[in-house]
């Protein structure tokens, strides 16, 4: 089913860092791409290992404002100045010297990779470095400097793509993908999160469905807090390929926030690795259905770094790659010894599984039941989004 893929890495990557302490701790891509390697898909025919140039200014530009821009970069040089402006310098988004390198390099990695999908040199692309969907035009937030995920989408319709579709299971609502393309008629943004009254961003409301020009442009999907495996799979199924098959991208543009785990430090669902492995391989499907498999994957929030991201991500890697892990499948021993050695745990995960096996009811199966309050979510968003797209709720 897959058609090469290229994974975009660079150990400069995890010079990504807050500074002790913060949750977005970059151990957790290193040791992501040390579980690929111990798992031999760096090898792997299908898949390309490259890595790709910072992202310059005149990029940067196509979603961010210079004025931000600068200020990146001054505040690089001198992160004591950071003082709330521009989103920096807060708990959330302290500066860090040589932040702007660092994420123009995770910016430039994702870019190449939608370059190389668009251009048809592979058929997917990965950067689980990605994924930085919260930065705005002027304002870094919620852990993310600039926007990866949306320069990757402008890119392609720099190149000339009519219809990109962005799809976002992060538990946290996708608001900057979401802001970029507001009024974009050319792009789909669906993003499932956990319901905006229990988290962070405080958005993404069935209501909120695009700009006057872009009506039923954008699709949120709040969840009630503690869904679980089957619930979250069954919103998935219950929304995404139907607007998928009406809206025909040519490209497919997805992010796997890990943070949706039960494990999670910093929210409240309760989905498993297992569940987060079915998600990727119906996004790869569904990329081949309605997308011509063109398909750029990146990965995004994910907070038990250890336990959690490592194991989801390279999932991710595998399926693109067109080799996937069985989820009995043991972690190699060299990669368990690494992690005690880099953070002093003994107890890292021995098998790419939860354990968990799991039945997917789809709406189309079951029909809406009045009293689930996942069903009620799901016909909130179908009732705000299909009309407007020429669809039955």
């Amino acid at each position: 089913m897959s058609g090469g893929a290229q994974l975009m890495w660079d150990e400069a990557v995890t010079e990504y860092d807050f500074g002790p302490g913060h949750p977005m701790d970059p151990i957790r891509l290193a040791l992501t791409m040390r579980l690929v390697e111990a798992f031999g898909l760096d090898d792997l025919k299908d898949l390309k290992v490259a890595a790709a140039k910072p992202a310059g200014d005149s990029t940067l530009r196509l979603v961010h404002r210079q004025d931000y821009i600068d200020a990146v970069r001054r505040l690089s040089a001198d992160p004591a100045a950071a003082n709330g402006e521009y989103g920096l310098g807060t708990p959330d988004d302290p500066a860090f010297a040589g932040m702007h390198e660092a994420s123009a390099l995770i910016a430039g990695q994702s870019v190449a990779a939608a370059e190389a999908v668009w251009r048809g040199e592979v058929k997917h692309g990965v950067n689980f470095a990605g994924g930085l969907h919260h930065a705005m035009h002027a304002s870094a937030a919620g852990f993310c400097i600039y926007n990866d995920a949306a320069l990757a989408i402008a890119r392609l319709l720099e190149q000339g793509a009519e219809r990109v579709a962005y799809v976002d299971i992060d538990v946290h609502h996708g608001d900057g993908v979401q802001d970029a393309f507001w009024n974009d008629p050319r792009v789909l943004t669906i993003s499932l999160h956990e319901h905006p009254r229990l988290l962070f961003p405080g958005t993404g409301w069935p209501e909120e469905s695009g700009g006057p020009e872009a009506e039923g442009g954008a699709v949120n999907l709040a969840l009630p807090g503690g869904t679980g495996d089957e619930g979250w799979l069954r919103a998935l199924h219950s929304v995404v390929p139907q607007l998928l098959e009406g809206f025909r991208p040519q490209v497919l543009v997805t992010q796997h926030g890990a943070d949706t785990h039960f494990e999670d430090p910093l929210a409240h669902l309760a989905v498993s690795v297992d569940a987060q492995r079915l998600a990727a391989e119906s996004l790869h499907g569904w990329a081949h259905e309605f997308s011509d498999g063109r398909w750029l994957a990146l990965g995004g929030g994910g907070y038990a770094v250890v336990d959690v991201v490592p194991r989801t991500w390279t999932h991710l890697v595998a399926i693109a790659a067109g080799a996937p892990l069985p989820p009995e499948t043991e972690v190699p021993d060299e990669w368990r010894q690494l992690v005690y050695a880099k953070t002093g745990s003994p107890d890292s995960p021995r098998r790419m599984t939860d354990g968990r096996e799991i039945a997917v009811r789809t709406w189309e199966e079951t029909g809406y039941d009045p009293a689930d309050p996942l069903d009620q979510a799901v016909r909130a968003t179908r009732n705000a989004a299909f009309p407007a797209r020429g669809m039955m709720p």
